[in-house]
């Protein structure tokens, strides 16, 4: 018989500040055990009929917190027990060592990673997280009240079928399980799952192809877009087609960094910035149609801080704040940038982020040196291309940026 676990308000025992201990309660074979959690509340504020904290109580958010965190642990050292075939009674579940009570649920070290990036002000990085939570809670269930060596081999092939059943790209599965292999190896780190056992080390995720469709436009269709006229069009679809073109003629530029730039990034004639995925340093000329856009939201940048109007520095503080933002302008963007391309009879796809590709593809095949277009790039982050980073200069970059036209 399996035990059942909950928390109890334990009124039988008021405490000298006229409050009573709250409880974990396991029963198991008519037998029960009590464990305090190190809080207490007066027994006014408790509903007893439905085990939790009254609406008024005060303090309600921390208290429930508490409550969920140790159903949680316990459930799942229960359930540790029972994959293991163990036999256990409900005051072992409670006397099991310091050690153990130390390790954390799936579900908790998850909810935990994704606050810490968000109070870090790595909003982005915390969605890949969120996005794996959200999926995971599809495939197994709504808490994640496992502990991380039940993630084994078995568990990641369920999932895997889970996921092509849901027919999910490979390189979507890829995405969820590389972030699902960089939460395990934090576990370990934090001393919550062991190295030894990690499904990864026989699970590899090159099983997956991450092959993804063509996304760089040719010389001739980037150049329509850059020449089109966009007068008579809406705000937002001038915008649009100005943060196409300006990501283009400055090294093919992310939208989040377009989003962040400011007037301070241009010095002398140069684009300088730290790129927000990578924190790496860009340092490059600005062509003379780039400073154009530029100067066509003058105001704008007297008034709000940054040079294009997505951020507002009166407006978008926090990390959050700016995150939304920027990525609730994306898709309006691209929804604009469909319609331009219709209008040009493009037939592939137009986004922020093809301009991207688009600039390193059209110095490619104009014979441009690998890693100097990786250098525009700021790929920092890609080993193979990390041993050139440091052997172009500015000029070098500079006159790459002229096959662009």
């Amino acid at each position: 018989m399996n035990a059942k676990i909950s928390v109890t308000c334990y009124r039988s025992k008021i405490l000298s500040n006229g409050e009573a201990p709250l409880m974990v309660k396991i029963t198991k074979n008519g037998k029960r055990s009590l464990k305090t959690l190190g809080i207490s509340l007066n027994p006014k504020y408790w509903d007893f009929e439905r085990d939790k904290p009254k609406s008024n109580c005060p303090n309600r958010t921390y208290i429930v917190s508490i409550i969920t965190n140790a159903l949680q642990k316990y459930q799942a050292i229960q359930l540790d027990m029972e994959a293991k075939n163990e036999d256990y009674t409900a005051s072992e579940i409670l006397a099991v060592t310091a050690s153990k009570t130390e390790l954390v649920t799936v579900e908790d070290f998850l909810t935990s990673h994704i606050q810490q990036l968000r109070d870090n002000g790595k909003v982005g990085n915390s969605y890949a997280y969120l996005n794996l939570r959200t999926t995971l809670h599809n495939f197994h269930g709504k808490k994640l009240n496992l502990l991380f060596n039940a993630v084994d081999v078995a568990f990641c092939n369920k999932f895997e079928a889970w996921m092509r059943k849901n027919q999910f790209e490979d390189t979507t599965m890829h995405y969820y399980f590389r972030t699902l292999r960089a939460t395990y190896n934090k576990a370990i780190e934090a001393k919550y799952a062991d190295r030894e056992k990690s499904p990864f080390i026989e699970y590899k995720l090159s099983r997956f192809s991450t092959k993804t469709k063509k996304r760089a436009l040719s010389k001739d269709s980037v150049k329509k877009i850059l020449k089109m006229d966009c007068s008579d069009m809406s705000e937002k679809a001038r915008l649009a087609h100005d943060v196409f073109s300006f990501s283009y003629y400055c090294g093919g530029i992310s939208l989040v960094d377009v989003a962040n730039l400011t007037p301070d990034n241009i010095i002398d004639g140069r684009l300088i910035y730290e790129r927000q995925k990578t924190h790496g340093m860009i340092n490059l000329v600005m062509l003379d149609e780039a400073k154009a856009i530029i100067e066509r939201y003058a105001t704008y940048q007297k008034r709000a801080g940054y040079l294009f109007p997505i951020l507002d520095n009166r407006k978008h503080i926090t990390p959050m704040q700016k995150f939304n933002r920027v990525r609730k302008l994306c898709t309006q963007l691209n929804k604009e940038l469909h319609k331009i391309a219709a209008n040009l009879k493009i037939k592939e796809d137009v986004t922020t982020y093809v301009a991207r590709h688009s600039f390193a593809t059209v110095l490619k095949k104009s014979g441009v040196n690998i890693g100097i277009i990786s250098q525009a790039l700021g790929h920092q982050d890609i080993k193979t291309t990390q041993i050139y980073l440091s052997e172009f200069d500015n000029e070098q970059v500079d006159s790459a940026m002229r096959n662009l036209l």
